[in-house]
């Protein structure tokens, strides 16, 4: 069983090493929690995050906060939180009363722009892993596609998307009970 400072240490490294947000944590959070911690199976995790996306909030402290509590309960979701919150309070703190100064320079605006690249990179990485845990085939990756291109293409909400989808898959189980 996980103590709650090994629950805090390794959301606190996870908070602290990723750069672009909740979505490029996922990775990380899947590596730690599932492949060398073993907190979570893989269906629990991949279970969890749909959970954490839909839930309100960020994504990255909504699954800090279930892993958390799936490993040692309320004090569990109080050390894994603490441990997504303070990195980025901390660097946000810190480029608050330094970066003011040097964000206009010429280097430091080079910088962002190679960052890009890589963020873009950590989101496609677990995009692509749950895919694969969520029965996507080179069948069924239309419906996924579909979806994204709609929502970025037309700038329906991704709410109107889930009704859709949920609407489809009862109407699919339907059909398919009946046959």
């Amino acid at each position: 069983m996980a103590s709650y400072w090994q629950i805090f240490i390794s959301f606190f490294k996870i908070g602290s090493f990723t750069l672009g947000g909740g979505y490029a944590m996922i990775p990380l959070i899947q590596k730690e929690v599932v492949e060398k911690k073993a907190w979570l199976k893989e269906s629990e995790f991949v279970e969890m995050l749909a959970i954490a996306q839909s839930a309100p909030g960020p994504i990255a402290l909504n699954t800090a906060i279930f892993v958390g509590y799936k490993a040692r309960g309320i004090k569990g979701v109080i050390f894994s939180s603490l441990g997504t919150i303070l990195p980025s309070f901390i660097v946000i703190l810190l480029i608050a009363m330094i970066f003011t100064d040097f964000k206009d320079t010429p280097g430091v605006e080079r910088v962002f722009k190679g960052i890009r690249p890589a963020v873009v990179a950590l989101i496609a990485a677990p995009l692509y892993q749950m895919g694969k845990s969520a029965g996507i085939t080179r069948k069924t990756v239309i419906i996924p596609t579909l979806a994204a291109l709609i929502v970025w293409q037309t700038g329906v909400s991704p709410i109107y998307i889930i009704i859709a989808a949920i609407a489809g898959g009862i109407a699919y189980g339907k059909f398919i009970k009946k046959k």
